[in-house]
């Protein structure tokens, strides 16, 4: 029953499918000493005395780093300590393997939504792209793009390597399990993959939405970022299609129902019924994160806001979630049961003790507006996935043809780039 209307039956909520969000497991991370070794020194400057990012104790400041994707290794060691997690944690599991070998390599086989493709020289070459619909299509190029521009920023060598992703919602639409795909979003089981940033770092395209990149919605954010916290609306506030994951969402909507701090509404594109700006998503206190299908990759644009993000126990991870901490001094967001039981417990906590409240808002932004979802710290992700990927690869490329330049690649007409593959005629 994957319906958006939000009138459906208490009894009925009981018996309809979890969709594509049955599994009860969620996942936990522990990243407290990678957010304790952030001295407040270091974090949200909006000045420095120092211009020079060659300093020999090297700090990030946000206003004046923010934007800088030219970052060195070691820098952005010293900016982003637990962003590359995930990354050491697949060297470790293909390192138990023995590696990337030729038979695991070559048995992945390119389906809708995966593009295959290689950096050679510092250059980055398409050897293979599928695209079954418009959608696959511009989060392909926004991920070959992300690349793009991480890779002409590097300010040293790049390894040479090939590579595929998916811009799939899970695994197993691909029949990725086992394999060493890159891809958005994995389950905690999923051990074999490699996390990436989603497409929206570059731009969410869907004309439906007209949200574009990441880091111009934060920028447009924090230029209204000025109204002190008791003016904020005291409020749960969320927008979302319903049928993705329906109980799941559902739960959210029925708990919140006839609530005084609720503004929890289903919303349909096409319709654009009870829409409203990320802009103003961040004048509300409390802004609710569901998942959907799988991964939800709208939880980078709450956390852009200086209001306390609450959501369930997540089961899919991508590859900034290690820096999430529900409690302790660097809370940054509030975690509730997946059925949400203990959401209105959580609310009413929130709003007794409006400087614990504050101090989680604030800590989201800290965290992530102004440290590890910066641009910077996406280009210096890539780059350590690059060097971590190429540690542990022992395949031969699978194919020996050299692949058409990323700056060709722009300029095919989209029916070409939808079904490309090196060596056709298009």
């Amino acid at each position: 029953m994957n319906s958006d209307r939000d009138n459906v039956h208490p009894l009925l909520t009981q018996v309809i499918p979890a969709g594509h969000c049955a599994c009860k497991a969620a996942t936990n991370f522990n990243c407290t000493s990678c957010i304790e070794s952030l001295a407040p020194a270091n974090c949200s400057q909006t000045s420095s005395s120092s211009t020079s990012t060659d300093s020999p104790v090297w700090t990030f400041r946000y206003h004046r780093d923010n934007r800088n994707i030219a970052l060195t290794r070691q820098q952005c060691q010293a900016s982003f300590p637990g962003l590359f997690e995930d990354i050491d944690r697949a060297v470790r599991f293909w390192n138990f393997q023995g590696g990337i070998s030729n038979d695991i390599w070559n048995g992945i086989k390119l389906q809708s939504g995966m593009a295959r493709a290689k950096i050679n020289n510092r250059d980055l070459y398409i050897i293979e792209a599928q695209a079954a619909q418009q959608d696959h299509h511009r989060k392909i190029l926004a991920t070959l793009s992300a690349i793009y521009r991480a890779l002409i920023a590097a300010p040293a060598r790049t390894p040479n390597i090939e590579f595929v992703f998916s811009v799939e919602d899970k695994v197993e639409d691909v029949f990725g399990a086992g394999y060493p795909l890159w891809v958005y979003g994995r389950k905690a089981t999923e051990e074999s993959v490699w996390l990436i940033p989603d497409f929206g770092f570059w731009a969410w395209g869907n004309p439906e939405s007209g949200i574009g990149p990441y880091d111009q919605v934060a920028k447009h954010i924090e230029m209204h970022d000025s109204e002190p916290w008791s003016s904020k609306i005291p409020k749960l506030i969320w927008r979302g299609k319903l049928s993705f994951a329906p109980k799941l969402r559902r739960a959210l909507l029925e708990k919140s129902r006839n609530e005084p701090w609720g503004d929890v509404k289903e919303l349909i594109w096409s319709k654009k019924n009870h829409s409203i700006s990320m802009e103003d998503h961040c004048r509300y206190m409390f802004i609710a994160h569901v998942e959907g299908r799988s991964f939800s990759s709208s939880l980078k644009y709450r956390q852009a806001c200086r209001s306390v993000v609450i959501a369930h126990k997540l089961q899919y991870i991508q590859h900034h979630h290690y820096l999430l901490q529900s409690a302790g001094l660097h809370q940054n967001f509030v975690e509730v049961e997946r059925d949400f039981s203990d959401l209105s417990e959580k609310i009413e906590a929130l709003l007794s003790d409006p400087e614990l409240a504050k101090r989680i808002a604030d800590n989201n932004v800290r965290i992530f507006r102004e440290r590890y979802l910066t641009r910077a710290a996406e280009s210096c992700y890539w780059r350590e996935l690059w060097n971590g990927w190429d540690s542990v690869t022992n395949f031969t490329p699978k194919s020996d043809k050299e692949g058409l330049r990323y700056e060709s690649f722009l300029l095919l007409d989209t029916t070409a780039m939808m079904t490309y593959s090196t060596g056709s005629s298009h």
